[in-house]
């Protein structure tokens, strides 16, 4: 092979520079400006008297180069040549060569810029890593918690909340969909969005994990088939900013985790040695259902408390408020808040927590106590003075610590037909099975192969459960299909949302096909106006609210997985403890909101709300409002923390809301 020539050489070596990025661009073009302007001196110096130096010939023929203005000077033949030349490589190395670097330059920066790419220098921000379902719920949530981010910011010394959200790719669509958002709306400029996955360190650094007030992961959808799961991404990113905490010798930043499957807490709480609160969505979802299966109407109360759409929310608020005081007196000075119980710290540290819901009223609160309320806005749990013009006097609800009325939760055995089928599946099993005072008999019909969900179901739900499951294959959106399970023999009917589809969307579309399908199938039915009282109990599991609306003569319970799944993931990183209550609510055992006839309480005719706590307090229980039998002008079944003046009027069939501890 010929040895490359002279002119090869060059041509890569130059070539070899202009890769290099602009700063080398243009190092080679001032290379060149200054050989073009050292060879015009040259050429020009012998000969000419007007130089006096060879500095002077080079500086004239820099001028040339970078100037066309000085071409009319010029006197000679020679020079004038020798200028010409020069002024025309200007224009096509000083001029045109420098002017494409920097716009080429400028525009790869405004495209990085576009693109997310460079680091934020923020501090005591939020930071949420991944656009997933559950992205914009949570921004949601954090710009309408005014109260809530009110205490936030006064905790990390900060004047207003900063949203950073870390998604795969970003564009300028992401950002108008969050201005077009409800409760975002003005908002989305407090949020910036940098490209990069959790897995990346470098992607961790760029939305600066490290200098965050709180970094929520919320979990991300991954095929069913895939190897790279959620939980897999968690730990990854957990492990990723220990190591660079470790490595800059920097304070662990607070972070709120969701996870898929429960079993994989221990082992993601050993992964990150900060401080960290893990939420399991599928656990937490299929609590949620099963409480719903026990008890009918539970859904519109669970979502009044776990989203921000409407109505009252849990809130913790310091002992300071009322250090001191019992819970009675705490309570007759929040008018518009129910008392719920208190938080006692373990240890000194202060991330755990012993929970006393429903508790005595006589129960004393400190200092490093947490008082639990339920109200409308987060300044309706501030109480009132004790003295003065402003003063609340509200009666005295004295509480005992043992509940006077027995829980029964025994019963037979529940029927109950799953239409569909995902990966929360076995977790709703495995939940039902922890309730061991009832038994279940579950049909899950689905179109996915019966063995494949015999293997999900046998790696996770433990042998000798009261819980009997039958894999059926048929499609419930087919009539024929769906009339051969006689869905009116069971119990209970819960559809499920598919996690097999593309979006939400598709899942969504289905399931309420299957929910009409089931409403002709029940309707045509000999006897179904006679026992239309006795029809089973519907619940609908969907992945957006807006589609909950599509449904007007809707009679099933509905359950929002991403939005109560954001809403918890979001007021638990604002706040820490409300974690441990939530567990409290959810969990087998403990306290639990419950509805209870009227006949369990000794009530007074035509009284008001006051009058109602006092006697549920009597039973030692905690009256939170009222389940009505006929719905009202919006569709609300349930009326929680009602003004304690309103008279309630209750009418046969109405039930009354309570805290109770089973």
């Amino acid at each position: 092979m010929l040895p490359l020539q002279f002119i090869d050489r060059v041509k890569d070596l130059v070539e070899g520079q202009f890769v290099k990025g602009a700063l080398f661009q243009l190092l080679v073009v001032a290379i060149f400006i200054g050989l073009i302007s050292l060879v015009g001196g040259l050429l020009v110096c012998p000969g000419e008297n007007s130089f006096s130096s060879l500095g002077d010939a080079i500086w004239w023929a820099f001028l040339r180069l970078t100037d066309p203005g000085y071409l009319g000077d010029d006197e000679g033949g020679w020079r004038r040549l020798v200028s010409t030349i020069l002024t025309v490589s200007g224009y096509v190395v000083f001029m045109g060569t420098l002017v494409a670097i920097l716009t080429r330059s400028l525009i790869a920066r405004m495209t990085d810029l576009e693109r997310g790419l460079t680091p934020v220098t923020l501090r005591h921000h939020v930071v949420v890593l991944g656009w997933t379902s559950r992205t914009v719920p949570i921004l949601q949530e954090l710009t309408a918690s005014t109260g809530r981010v009110k205490r936030f910011l006064q905790r990390h010394a900060v004047r207003r909340l900063r949203l950073v959200v870390l998604s795969k790719e970003v564009s300028s669509a992401q950002l108008l969909s969050l201005r077009n958002e409800r409760d975002i709306g003005s908002h989305a400029g407090k949020i910036v969005l940098r490209s990069g996955t959790p897995l990346q360190p470098d992607a961790l650094h760029r939305v600066a994990c490290l200098d965050a007030a709180a970094v929520i992961i919320p979990s991300s959808s991954h095929g069913p088939d895939s190897l790279v799961t959620s939980d897999v991404e968690t730990v990854k990113a957990l492990l990723s900013m220990a190591s660079q905490a470790q490595y800059l010798r920097r304070e662990l930043p607070y972070i709120v985790a969701e996870i898929e499957d429960i079993r994989k807490q221990a082992l993601v709480e050993r992964a990150y040695p900060g401080p960290l609160e893990v939420v399991s969505g599928d656990a937490i979802v299929s609590r949620l259902l099963v409480q719903t299966l026990l008890h009918p109407g539970l859904t519109e109360i669970c979502n009044e408390l776990l989203t921000a759409r409407y109505g009252n929310d849990i809130f913790v608020r310091s002992g300071d408020i009322a250090e001191g005081q019992t819970l009675e007196q705490l309570a007759s000075r929040c008018p518009d808040a129910i008392v719920m119980g208190v938080l006692h710290p373990l240890g000194e540290q202060g991330d755990r927590w012993d929970v006393q819901l429903n508790a005595s009223s006589d129960t004393r609160i400190s200092a490093r106590d947490r008082v639990i309320l339920m109200a409308r806005d987060y300044d309706d749990t501030e109480p009132a003075p004790e003295a003065g013009k402003h003063a609340v006097r509200m009666p005295a609800i004295a509480r005992s610590s043992t509940p006077a009325l027995p829980v029964n939760h025994a019963g037979p055995r529940h029927r109950i037909l799953l239409l569909g089928w995902n990966r929360r599946v076995p977790a709703l099993l495995s939940e039902m099975g922890l309730y061991d005072a009832h038994e279940f008999d579950v049909d899950v019909v689905s179109i996915v192969a019966a063995e494949t969900r015999e293997a999900e179901i046998s790696r996770y739900l433990a042998s000798g459960t009261s819980v009997r499951a039958r894999q059926i294959v048929a499609d419930f959106i087919v009539e024929d299909d769906l009339r051969r399970l006689r869905p009116e023999s069971y119990d209970s009917i819960l559809f499920l949302s598919s996690d097999r589809l593309a979006s939400g969307e598709e899942a969504d579309a289905r399931t309420m096909m299957g929910y009409l399908q089931l409403g002709e199938v029940l309707a045509s039915q000999p006897s179904a106006r006679e026992r239309s009282t006795d029809e089973p109990q519907i619940i609908m599991e969907l992945s957006d609210p807006d589609n909950e609306t599509l449904l007007v003569t809707n009679r099933s319970e509905t359950v929002v997985s991403p939005m109560v799944l954001s809403h918890i993931l979001a007021q638990v990183a604002l706040r820490r403890e409300l974690k441990a209550v939530l567990d409290e609510l959810f969990t087998p055992g403990g306290a639990e909101i419950m509805l209870r006839p009227q006949s369990d309480f000794d009530l007074p005719v035509n009284a008001d709300f006051a009058a109602l706590e006092k006697a549920v307090a009597a039973c030692g229980e905690t009256a939170l409002g009222i389940f009505r039998s006929t719905p009202d002008t919006d569709g609300h079944w349930v009326q929680l923390n009602p003004p304690r003046s309103t008279l309630m009027a209750l009418e046969p069939g109405d039930q009354l809301v309570v805290l109770s501890r089973v």
